[in-house]
């Protein structure tokens, strides 16, 4: 690190978990955050201020004044623009020492089948089932750690999965792809401001211990929040030896 950055990242480099070698880490990492709506708009900052030296944003939406409520990169001027320009608009200028790549397209398993060789971490910021298997699928046979998020009305939930742990279960270990699932969104059901922000910046710390290898990420465990009554559970999470996306037989 240069001098500027020393300066920059030095509250990071007070805490003996980060250190110069934890930061030194961030700025030589690659993550991707898949969707750029309520919950990427509360991660993507925190990467980036925190000093991950390579983010890729994707989704392929454009910016609409419905957003403006709780996705909090998007400005009024931007509406009507993709989000992914919006996007890196806002980053930039939180951190110009870092590289922002967009991709203004749906994730398909091409795409992440292009991209994921050269990531270290994933996050998964989307609002739908379909695409939630199928990047976790990607992340199964690229062997990337996926962080993923939730949030609608005023629940939230996440979790870690890490393919290269041998007991860390999988996304279809809890919901299998064969299940039929009501897809709901914010545009039908609605969402609580702030509860994007909270699970969203909850992705971002997970993923930076996963990056830097310190404490215990939520492997293993499901974090549900409810925001009506401020009220935090966990649940214990097994992988299942006979998923068909990380089980034996698969």
């Amino acid at each position: 690190m240069n001098d500027e950055q020393l300066l920059r990242y030095s509250r990071h480099l007070l805490l003996e978990e980060i250190d110069v070698a934890g930061q030194e880490k961030l700025l030589q990492s690659h993550i991707l955050v898949i969707g750029v709506g309520g919950l990427g708009s509360a991660a993507a900052p925190y990467l980036a201020a925190a000093g991950v030296g390579h983010i890729t944003l994707i989704d392929h939406d454009c910016v609409e004044l419905t957003n403006l409520q709780r996705q909090i990169m998007h400005t009024e001027d931007r509406v009507g623009i993709s989000k992914v320009v919006s996007s890196k608009q806002f980053l930039q200028s939180l951190n110009s020492g870092i590289e922002i790549e967009t991709i203004e397209a749906k994730a398909t398993a091409a795409l992440l089948d292009e991209l994921l060789p050269s990531v270290d971490v994933v996050l998964d910021c989307t609002d739908n089932f379909s695409t939630r298997h199928l990047i976790n699928a990607s992340c199964v046979a690229h062997q990337t750690p996926l962080v993923s998020g939730s949030a609608l009305r005023f629940d939230g939930q996440i979790s870690v999965f890490d393919p290269k742990n041998s007991t860390s279960p999988c996304y279809a270990c809890i919901f299998s792809p064969d299940e039929s699932f009501e897809e709901v969104n914010c545009a039908s059901m609605g969402i609580f401001s702030p509860l994007v922000g909270i699970i969203g910046a909850m992705q971002a710390a997970q993923a930076l211990q996963v990056l830097i290898g310190f404490g215990e990420p939520l492997v293993g465990r499901m974090l549900l929040w409810n925001g009506r009554n401020t009220q935090i559970d966990e649940i214990l999470i097994a992988r299942n030896p006979d998923c068909q996306v990380c089980g034996k037989s698969s």
